[in-house]
C-alpha cells in the first residue's frame, strides 16, 4: 500500500500544473467560474491518466485495496487542499469551502468524488480488458 500513498504525492504536481494552466491560460480567456469549472474538468482527465498509467505499472491486487487506495487518496487530497491553500497559499477558510458551494457552480467537489472512485474504476476496466484478453 506504500507505493500507492506514495504515488499520491506526483498528483499534487499535476494539480499545481493544472492550477498554472488555469492562471496563465484560461482565466486570461474566460470569466473566474468558467475558468474554475474548465480547470476541474482538465484535472479530472489528468488525474484519470495518471492513474490508468499508474495502474499498468502497479495493478492493485484487490477491489478492497482499489476502495482503500481512493479513501486515502480522499482524505490526503482534502488535507492538502485546506493545508496548502489556507497556510501556504494564504486563502481564507470561507474561500477554500466555497469552492464546494455547487449551488454557485463550484464543481470542485467532482474532483474529490473522482479521486475517490477513479481507482475503483481503472481498476475494473484495466480488469476486464485483462481478461477478455485471455479469451
Amino acid at each position: 500500500m506504500w507505493k500507492y500513498i506514495l504515488a499520491w504525492f506526483p498528483m499534487i504536481i499535476i494539480a499545481i500544473a493544472n492550477g498554472v494552466f488555469r492562471e496563465k491560460f484560461l482565466a486570461s480567456r474566460l470569466n473566474e467560474l468558467q475558468a474554475h469549472q474548465m480547470s476541474t474538468v482538465s484535472i479530472i482527465v489528468l488525474f484519470g491518466i495518471y492513474v490508468w498509467i499508474l495502474f499498468k505499472v502497479w495493478s492493485p491486487s484487490s477491489v478492497n485495496q482499489v476502495i482503500f487506495i481512493g479513501l486515502i487518496w480522499l482524505l490526503l487530497t482534502v488535507i492538502f487542499e485546506f493545508l496548502f491553500g489556507h497556510y501556504i497559499a494564504g486563502h481564507s477558510w470561507n474561500k477554500l469551502l466555497n469552492d464546494y458551494n455547487i449551488l454557485q457552480g463550484r464543481v470542485w467537489i467532482f474532483v474529490l468524488i473522482w479521486i475517490s472512485i477513479a481507482p475503483y474504476i481503472i481498476y475494473q476496466i484495466q480488469k476486464s480488458a485483462r481478461t477478455s484478453n485471455y479469451l
